[in-house]
């Protein structure tokens, strides 16, 4: 169980833990995640495969997790321009946590629907 290792200290501004967690853990890090764990993708691709994403948005999110060493991108082709990206061997291993993650999702979704439906209808006034 969790609780019989120790806390860690992730309530520091320098702690690794927390530092990482703020590069992979939001929304649109983790869809463009997925997006590139199967196989390499143009940017446009990207763009068509995940809905509600802006351009400004993805292109700020590619940025950052090149930056981290965890996508990389290479240029095709520079008339036109034409890139694609694809997760480093450091991203490859995030695939595997990103999979508990998505499983745990399916297994849970429906209790969470439940909880939030609740709370709003105990917090509706």
């Amino acid at each position: 169980m969790i609780r019989d290792f120790p806390e860690p200290d992730l309530f520091t501004l320098n702690c690794p833990t927390q530092q990482i967690l703020d590069v992979i853990a939001d929304k649109w890090s983790v869809i463009v995640l997925y997006c590139l764990a199967y196989r390499s993708r143009r940017y446009n691709d990207i763009q068509r495969r995940i809905e509600g994403i802006s351009q400004k948005v993805l292109t700020q999110t590619l940025r950052k997790l090149e930056k981290h060493g965890l996508v990389e991108r290479k240029v095709l082709s520079q008339m036109p321009l034409s890139v694609e990206y694809s997760l480093t061997s450091l991203g490859e291993t995030l695939i595997e946590p990103l999979l508990g993650l998505a499983s745990w999702t399916r297994q849970h979704f429906s209790e969470v629907v439940i909880s939030r439906n609740h709370y709003d209808q105990q917090n509706l006034g």
